[in-house]
């Protein structure tokens, strides 16, 4: 990769980690876990930016707002974030950005890798989230996915498809 390249790489991962923050602010309070938009630039991040800056931008998310900054759902920042009821779903997002990268990848059969990709995401916050929420709140598990997952997938699903179709639509202007 040239240095014109990595500088543009570098611009977009800011980016996406700049759109995370702004998706953060575009929630629904529904429980301890609010409905939040945030998920699809984890999302859009994965199917555009690949396994080595998708994550790096999320790691740039989680480190302005363990750095104080209000970039998390409500303005919330600092250690105490990740302490609390939210904390796996934010961290789960690296996970889930590099599992769409790798899984997206590249070739003629890309729509179907990327829808794969967007749902294995998911996959992962939820994995990773729930059971932080189950813990932080020291809730059953049916609780904890009641809570934190069930009235999420509707959603998901509806950000995935978009993303996987804006995604499409970007994906060949993206590398002019």
């Amino acid at each position: 990769m040239n240095e014109k390249s990595s500088i543009r790489m570098m611009v977009m991962s800011s980016l996406f980690a700049a759109l995370t923050a702004v998706g953060a602010y575009i929630a629904i309070p529904i429980g301890p876990v609010p409905i939040v938009l945030a998920n699809f630039f984890v999302m859009c991040a994965g199917l555009l930016l690949g396994k080595k800056w998708a994550p790096l931008s999320m790691i740039v998310y989680l480190g302005l707002g363990f750095a104080g900054l209000p970039v998390f759902s409500g303005g919330a920042s600092g250690p105490a974030a990740f302490a609390g009821p939210t904390g796996g779903f934010l961290i789960a997002y690296v996970l889930s950005a590099l599992t769409i990268a790798i899984i997206s990848g590249s070739g003629e059969t890309r729509l179907w890798k990327d829808i794969a990709a967007v749902l294995a995401g998911i996959a992962i916050v939820y994995l990773v989230g729930v059971p932080w929420l189950k813990i932080s709140l020291d809730m059953d598990w049916a609780k904890a996915m009641t809570a934190g997952m069930l009235p999420f997938i509707p959603g998901d699903m509806l950000k995935g498809a978009a993303a996987v179709a804006i995604v499409k639509y970007l994906r060949p202007r993206f590398n002019d």
